[in-house]
């Protein structure tokens, strides 16, 4: 597969592509504003990472479970697109918002925003943060409809459509990796498989897996911090980092509002933790509430 400029370089996708062709590790870290795209800019990194979680938390106020739209994410990449000034973004698309249509119009907006790369996932509507528990996966075959859209819609040829699979958390491993391997083979230009839970699955996607590979490092998330050289050495080609400004954000936060008197609300580490800041335990009653309904047939 390659991953050589078709265009100009001039272009988002083409200068992530040029990166990509030099085969090292590119560390992308997160950002959810425009302050956050400034100080990624203005620290010598080559790529930046929109965070879905880092929009939804530190945007909306809005734990990461499906809430936001494809308008809101799409308007925020422009945002920090603008801010970046010419650094390649790549950005969580979620599960593309919608049937095959739907997610051909998430990539013209995408693009239309000036992002370098996207991100669709396997997960059935309302989608989860990779990184809680209870997913739920569409099949296969409906996922790779939607990967084909997103590969015809797009009218740069050098914007980078990467394919990530949830599979590891609700079928394990081997089911992972075999959702990869079928997302390869139908197009996509990277992989992704989220959520390995041990150095042991790092290694296995990246000996099974035969196609560039995302890995994602989320800070007190369900995959071990590994060394960038580690990962490097692996064959990884990208390493997003979606809560590298975000989690010191919180952090540092309370422990301001704490000299001033206030009192810091317990919560999970990792996360859930986060998420349950911003009404992660009111959102999902509500969807369970309505879950519980439509099983009963009510």
């Amino acid at each position: 597969m390659s991953l050589s400029p078709q265009g100009s370089s001039a272009t988002a996708g083409g200068r992530l592509r040029s990166l990509l062709a030099q085969e090292r590790l590119i560390t992308a870290p997160g950002v959810f504003d425009g302050l956050s795209a400034h100080l990624v800019a203005r620290t010598g990194f080559s790529a930046a990472y929109l965070s879905g979680a880092g929009v939804s938390v530190a945007g909306f106020g809005l734990p990461d479970i499906g809430l936001l739209t494809q308008s809101e994410m799409s308007e925020r990449a422009r945002i920090v697109v603008t801010a970046l000034d010419g650094l390649p973004l790549i950005a969580d698309a979620d599960n593309g918002y919608g049937a095959p249509m739907n997610v051909a119009r998430t990539v013209r907006e995408y693009e239309k925003a000036g992002v370098a790369a996207l991100h669709l996932e396997d997960q059935a509507f309302p989608k989860k943060c990779g990184h809680l528990p209870d997913k739920e996966l569409i099949a296969s075959k409906e996922f790779t409809d939607k990967l084909d859209a997103a590969l015809q819609a797009r009218t740069d040829p050098d914007l980078v459509i990467i394919a990530r699979t949830d599979a590891r958390g609700p079928l394990g491993i081997d089911e992972a990796i075999d959702r990869a391997g079928r997302y390869a083979a139908a197009g996509a230009d990277v992989l992704f498989v989220e959520a390995p839970q041990n150095i042991e699955e790092i290694e296995r996607i990246a000996a099974e897996v035969d196609a560039p590979l995302l890995i994602n490092m989320v800070q007190g998330g369900l995959t071990p911090d590994t060394a960038p050289g580690r990962l490097a050495e692996l064959g990884y080609r990208i390493a997003i980092h979606p809560g590298a400004l975000l989690a010191p954000y919180v952090l540092h936060g309370l422990e301001a509002l704490g000299r001033l008197g206030g009192t810091a609300p317990e919560a999970t580490p990792g996360p859930q933790g986060l998420f349950e800041l911003v009404g992660l335990r009111e959102w999902s009653a509500i969807g369970e509430r309505y879950r519980d309904n439509a099983k009963d047939g009510a």
